[in-house]
Parts: C-alpha cells; sequence; structure tokens
C-alpha cells in the first residue's frame, strides 16, 4: 500500500495477499495490509460476536476487545508471561483501524459497530478493494471489475448506516497514479469509482471520509498529489490520509500534509502513526519497509492534535501485522507477536 517508492530502494509499506511470492520476485513494494479477520462466534442475522470493550485509551475511537494484540494479552497471562501482556497492552488497549473482507465486508463493520455503539465510540475502518489493486503486486486482487466495486462499496456504507465512523478510502489508490505503477487505461476508471466512494459514504449522516495520498518518502513533491486528489473528489470528503503504514516521522508528514493542504484548498488530513515512534529505518537500507528493526509505536490515536487541520493521529496500519517474510517475519499480514513486542517496548509514548 501507500509506502511505494519510484526507484527500488527503501520501499515503504508492504502488503498481505500473495506477499510471500512477491517478496521474493517484485522489485518493489506496496503496504502491509492487514488480513480481513473473522474473530468471535456467529450471532443470529449476521455476524461476528465481540467481548467486552477493551479501555478507550482517551480517545473517541473504538478499541477492538478481541484483536490479535488483545488475545495474545490474554494467553500470555494465562502463561504467567505478566510482565509481557502488561507491554502488549500498549497496543490492545488503543484502536486500531479495522480492514473488512474484501468479498462481504458487512458482517465484520456491523460487528465493530454494535461493539462501538456500548462505548459511544467512532469506528475507524479501511476501504481498500479497488480494481487492479496495488499494480498487481504486494496487494494484488480488488474487485474484479467497476460495478462490483460499487456493489461492495454500497454493502460498505450500508453496514455502517448511522453509526459515527471515519473511513480511509483506499490506500495506494491515487499514489499508484501519480507514481505511473497504476496503467494508464485504469486512471479515469479509479477516478470515477473513488468519486462516487465519497460520495456514497459522505451521504451517510456520521462517517468521516479520507482519501489516501501517500507519505513523504513516496510522492516527494506534495504539488504532484493535489491534481488527483481533486479528481477523486476531496473537496466533498473530510480531507486525505498520510502514512498509512509507514514509518515516517510525524515533523516530516506534518511538513508534507500542510504544503497539500493549502495545494487543495485547505483539506484537513490525518496520520497513520502506528509504527513511527522512531521514524523510518536509517541508512538506505534495503527493503526498508518491510519489517524494520528498532521501529517503536507512535503517537497514541487521539483527535487532540494541536493542528487545526489534522483531524488525529490514527493506527491505522494494526501494529504487529507483519509486512511480509523479510527479516524472518511470517507472512505479510499475520500476526507477529514478538515484533509487535517489540513496537510496545520501544513505544514513543
Amino acid at each position: 500500500m501507500s509506502g511505494r517508492s519510484i526507484v527500488p530502494r527503501a520501499l515503504p509499506r508492504t502488503v498481505h495477499v500473495l506477499a510471500a511470492l512477491a517478496l521474493a520476485t517484485a522489485p518493489t513494494a506496496g503496504c502491509s495490509t492487514p488480513q480481513p479477520r473473522v474473530t468471535g462466534a456467529a450471532e443470529e442475522g449476521d455476524g461476528l460476536v465481540r467481548g467486552e470493550p477493551a479501555p478507550s485509551a482517551a480517545s473517541p475511537f473504538w478499541v477492538d476487545p478481541d484483536s490479535d494484540a488483545a488475545r495474545q494479552v490474554r494467553a500470555w497471562e494465562k502463561e504467567g508471561r505478566d510482565a509481557e501482556a502488561k507491554m502488549l497492552r500498549r497496543i490492545s488497549e488503543r484502536p486500531v483501524a479495522d480492514w473488512p473482507a474484501w468479498d462481504d465486508p458487512a458482517p465484520a463493520i456491523r460487528s465493530a459497530v454494535r461493539s462501538a455503539a456500548r462505548t459511544k465510540k467512532t469506528v475507524v475502518l479501511v476501504a481498500y478493494n479497488i480494481p487492479h489493486r496495488d499494480c498487481g503486486l504486494y496487494s494484488a486482487g480488488g474487485a474484479k471489475d467497476a460495478d462490483a466495486y460499487r456493489s461492495w462499496i454500497g454493502e460498505f456504507a450500508g453496514a455502517v448506516g448511522d453509526a459515527p465512523a471515519t473511513v480511509i478510502l483506499e490506500p495506494d489508490a491515487l499514489p499508484h497514479i501519480t507514481d505511473g505503477c497504476t496503467p494508464p487505461e485504469h486512471h479515469a476508471e479509479r477516478y470515477q469509482l473513488l468519486s462516487e466512494a465519497v460520495d456514497t459514504l459522505k451521504a451517510l449522516p456520521n462517517t468521516k471520509v479520507y482519501l489516501d495520498a501517500g507519505n513523504p518518502d513516496w510522492i516527494d513533491e506534495p504539488a504532484k498529489m493535489a491534481q488527483p486528489l481533486r479528481q477523486a473528489g476531496v473537496e466533498r470528503a473530510d480531507g486525505f490520509s498520510l502514512n498509512v503504514s509507514n514509518f515516517q516521522s510525524n515533523d516530516s508528514v506534518k511538513t508534507y500534509a500542510k504544503q497539500l493542504s493549502d495545494a487543495v484548498g485547505g483539506s484537513h488530513f490525518v496520520i497513520d502513526t502506528s509504527r513511527n515512534g522512531n521514524g523510518p529505518l536509517s541508512g538506505g537500507r534495503e527493503e526498508a519497509w518491510c519489517n524494520p528493526p528498532g521501529r517503536g509505536l507512535g503517537t497514541p490515536p487521539t483527535t487532540d492534535t494541536g493542528d487545526e487541520r489534522l483531524d488525529a493521529y490514527l493506527w491505522i496500519k494494526r501494529p504487529g501485522d507483519s509486512d511480509g517474510t523479510c527479516r524472518g517475519g511470517p507472512p505479510a499480514g499475520d500476526w507477529w507477536p514478538e515484533y509487535a513486542l517489540g513496537l510496545a517496548r520501544r513505544a514513543a509514548s
């Protein structure tokens, strides 16, 4: 996803489907997209059942009480690994975005919405199913055609309904147009689908929508993203997202964001701070985007940013999900408790 560099040096984000093959063969990398998960027992009528909500960590956003991190905490407590379990609560007790399934997004969304309603919290969701996704690389796939995508986004929106929600719309879709990765014959359709998706989601009474705009290590000049954002309907959205699944520091992302915001009429933005506590891996090392060592959790999710245009720091990437089989990791998108524990130990706060 959103982290591709035009040259194959320190490539940002990875993704999960076909990751093992791609890591061995592809010259560039995308974003480490979480595997959609189905958790809990079936509940009559649809869906998934979540446990009792976890602590909110002083945030307006929903915490998944049955996340991989939460289940790991419970497992380690049963094993007597109390110190490690306590450390991992730095992830399990904070809100992380849900990435609904690409075939049927509604059950997971309805489950999250019900759980969030118990504590009057806002769900954070990622819509990631655009046709020709990730240029056929790490996150290859997406809806089979435009009509399938329209149906999918309609189901997505229908499951959200009138619940408070923040949606990150299609990580990488616009940066991949900008960097030339997405073939020109798909550009017009992609702009149209994104624009329609903005309208579909913004028709909901309590949903905020942010179009993804990459990160400053990927698209080096903010002005290059301005026209793509406008064509996708950023003026009708709530703004744009940056640094999804990447490691760029808050300062560098905010500098980039303000320049891009100025270029699109003052749009607001959100920043993924899930793993950027220590910034990116230095030294131009190979595959710096993929499970880099020494990284730490960044600013916890909050809307208290001190910047009128920065709407929130969010954990969009799920901390502890592998970027791929590099550096001893499991397949991209799989939960990696040892890496999660390292992120927690080196947390910025």
